[in-house]
This record gives structure tokens, C-alpha cells and sequence, in this order.
């Protein structure tokens, strides 16, 4: 029996919320693309994006909403939950406990990602942050 896209994605955030970046990042190819980021594609791009994450957020923690899967592409729906205790998009640390709410869809070619769509709620974040992240 094959493992589904669900059980992929769930295995790879069961290791990233146990700290485990390499662990997560084996989700994806190493030619993976992701759209949306700003990022050049391929795994060492996702794992510095993910890293900077990481030491901002570092009790970051991500639960799996929901997953809808249809051949070689799933939608995701996550949540992250975390204290801002590192430097963020250029913003210091205020200490202040933030959830992101998101959506991905990702496509799959051999059991990896090797592209992904994603939409989380990025001002909503930033205004969790404080003002100095997001002014009146």
C-alpha cells in the first residue's frame, strides 16, 4: 500500500514541531519550487527560508487542519502557533505569542513536493507582532 499525501505531509510537520528541520525538509525534492516565496528553487533555498522561521519562532508549532488529496496534489489548511523570540522581517523580538493560519497546495512527483502554493495570513502576524511591525 502506498503512503498518501496526507500521511506525508503529517510525518513531515510531526518532525518539525519536534525540531527536526532536516526531518521536514525531506518532504520535498531537491529541485522543489516554492511559489510566492521570493526564493530561488531547490531545498537549500527552503531550508535557510525555514531556518530564518525557526529562529524567530522557535517553539513554532504547526497542526494539520486538513488535507484534500487528488493524484499528485494535495491542499492543505494549517495552523502555527509560536512566540516571536527572534528577529523577523526585521523586527526584534517582542516576545508576543502569534498564530498563522495558512493554506498549500502542493504537488508531489515521487513521493516529495516539488512545487507548492502557499497562503498564510502574513498581516495578521505582523499585527500580532505589534506596531512596530505594522503601524496604525
Amino acid at each position: 500500500m502506498s503512503t498518501s499525501h496526507h500521511e506525508r505531509i503529517r510525518r513531515a510537520l510531526d518532525r518539525l514541531n519536534q525540531g527536526d528541520l532536516e526531518g521536514y525538509l525531506a518532504l520535498y525534492s531537491d529541485a522543489a519550487v516554492l511559489h510566492g516565496y521570493g526564493l530561488p528553487p531547490g531545498k537549500e533555498s527552503i531550508r535557510a527560508y525555514y531556518q530564518a522561521v525557526l529562529d524567530a519562532f522557535p517553539d513554532a508549532h504547526v497542526v494539520l487542519e486538513d488535507v484534500l488529496e487528488d493524484e499528485d496534489r494535495a491542499a492543505a489548511r494549517y495552523t502555527m502557533t509560536a512566540t516571536h523570540t527572534g528577529a523577523f522581517m526585521g523586527h526584534p523580538p517582542t516576545g508576543r505569542s502569534v498564530t498563522l493560519p495558512g493554506l498549500s497546495i502542493l504537488r508531489f512527483e515521487g513521493g516529495q513536493v516539488a512545487e507548492r502554493w502557499a497562503q498564510a495570513d502574513l498581516l495578521g502576524l505582523m499585527q500580532q507582532i505589534g506596531p512596530q511591525a505594522v503601524p496604525a
